[in-house]
């Protein structure tokens, strides 16, 4: 077993733009060249989406998007830090993130040994004003977002290339290792780093590396949007300028994550350090004509993500074995021997890793509060749509918080009423806030978002990877109609749910 840990998650990482896995439009070297050394997972899936509720799934281990949109770790459950705090390892946080500094994550970080954070990414406040110096700084002339953002602030202040959050997280994450990481005893660092991530903002050379003929401002801030070109709402130019900045990021971030990989190999860590490189979705890019993270069901763009794993005396490879994102929480618990408390749904991938094993599990449940369940099995996928309006719908809590919207103050998470009890979550004897919403109240911001199709769709992820054919009207509906309901049961999942799916 391994005696230390590196984490290392981009966030928004395409898999089918990393060469690795046959994307041939943007350059990867390095992740090429980590894969070259790893065993790479052919069949992982998002968990619990967006940001938040996937860095739940990874350090806390239970999926929660069936009981909530996006949250704090919960008096219910411990992360994996606390228990390794417990049993004497090392662990340390270097993010750019800045959703795990904000309400609705704030408490990720606390039971790190120590953590860093790089400011000035998205919507964190860093900067009230522009640098009035800001002459020769590398930042390209690019467009604004349509609502204000602290980061159209933030990188008037970046005055080289190692200024940019992304290069400064990783820079600071090789020096830990070099530099601090004990040798004494065990560790585990994780690095969060919120690139490849909108706005898709580099110095040049790497802004004009994909598209070199586009004239004006870069587009940075990508639309989320469904129907977007057909719709007139993004026209094909554009379409293609904004992928292409997706891809400037994405070679940008992958030339950063070089540093660290150097740094691991200068301190002689490859002979005892497991290194997991990860994400918590990926981001459309005009695939079906979508482009953000809209209320669309979670496509393969979307959902079916890259996860390599470069383990001491195991030979680089590819598994085919269904993975998802509370893997890696349950891997971490088995390769430092820890137990936790708290009802968990993750498997951990040390018997696929040593070939121990051929699976690990049979299925992935994934999807967005609110929003449709997903869930695959076998080569299959399976969307649920809800139905009478998506309604009834509840929300378990007991810190009552969200993501906020910094451009839109007045979208506020309703806060619990008259009709609030007290429940418990599975496993767990904490009584819980539970808030039911019913017809035209008010509901979070991703329920909110719900703007996809409103029917059941179901593909053969294997044979039909671009999601072409609609197996829904077949007999096979009924069959995987079956096996959600049966996994739904079997984790214990609101009856509300079973409700607003038809269940």
């Amino acid at each position: 077993m391994p005696r230390n840990v590196v984490v290392v998650l981009l966030d928004s990482l395409n898999r089918h733009m990393i060469g690795a896995y046959g994307g041939t439009e943007f350059d990867t070297p390095n992740l090429d060249r980590f894969a070259r050394r790893s065993m790479k997972f052919d069949r992982h899936y998002t968990g619990s989406l967006p940001c938040m509720p996937a860095r739940h799934d990874i350090l806390c281990g239970s999926w929660d998007f069936l009981w909530r949109p996006w949250g704090s770790i919960e008096l219910w459950e411990d992360p994996i830090t606390r228990h390794l705090q417990r049993a004497g390892v090392t662990t340390m946080l270097v993010s750019d993130h800045p959703h795990l500094f904000e309400t609705g994550g704030e408490n990720y970080h606390t039971d790190f040994t120590a953590w860093e954070y790089v400011r000035g990414h998205e919507d964190d406040p860093w900067r009230t004003a522009p640098d009035p110096s800001w002459i020769g700084a590398p930042a390209v002339p690019a467009n604004e977002s349509w609502v204000a953002r602290h980061y159209d602030t933030s990188r008037t202040w970046f005055k080289s290339d190692d200024d940019f959050p992304g290069a400064r997280t990783m820079t600071q994450a090789a020096h830990w290792i070099e530099h601090q990481a004990p040798s004494d005893h065990r560790f585990m660092l994780f690095v969060d780093e919120f690139d490849p991530h909108e706005p898709f903002d580099v110095p040049e050379p790497w802004m004009s590396m994909y598209d070199p003929e586009w004239e004006g401002p870069k587009v940075i801030w990508p639309p989320y949007l469904a129907d977007a070109v057909a719709s007139g709402r993004l026209d094909e130019r554009t379409a293609r300028h904004i992928r292409a900045n997706y891809g400037a990021k994405l070679s940008f971030i992958d030339h950063q994550f070089g540093r660290l990989l150097d740094a691991i190999d200068r301190r002689g860590l490859r002979d005892d350090t497991a290194v997991i490189v990860c994400t918590d979705h990926g981001h459309y890019l005009g695939e079906k004509d979508v482009f953000g993270k809209p209320g669309v069901p979670v496509y393969e763009p979307l959902g079916h993500i890259p996860l390599m794993v470069a383990w001491p005396g195991v030979a680089a490879g590819t598994n085919s074995a269904l993975t998802t994102t509370v893997d890696v929480f349950a891997t971490l618990c088995d390769i430092f021997d820890v137990t936790v408390e708290h009802r968990t749904h993750g498997h951990s991938l040390v018997p696929l890793i040593g070939g121990t094993a051929a699976s690990i599990r049979e299925h992935v449940l994934t999807g967005v509060w609110g929003r449709t369940v997903q869930i695959v099995h076998d080569e299959f996928k399976y969307v649920r749509a809800p139905r009478n309006d998506n309604r009834p719908l509840s929300m378990w809590s007991n810190r009552w918080s969200t993501m906020p919207i910094h451009a839109r103050p007045d979208i506020r998470l309703p806060k619990p009423d008259q009709r609030a009890t007290l429940d418990y979550m599975p496993g767990s004897s904490v009584p819980v806030i539970r808030q039911p919403f019913g017809p035209g109240d008010a509901v979070p911001f991703w329920a909110q978002t719900n703007t996809g199709v409103a029917r059941d769709l179901l593909f053969d992820v294997v044979d039909d990877p671009g999601e072409d054919r609609d197996l829904s009207n077949t007999d096979l509906s009924g069959r995987m109609e079956e096996i959600l309901r049966t996994v739904l049961r079997q984790i214990e999942a609101p009856d509300d749910q079973f409700a607003r799916l038809g269940l």
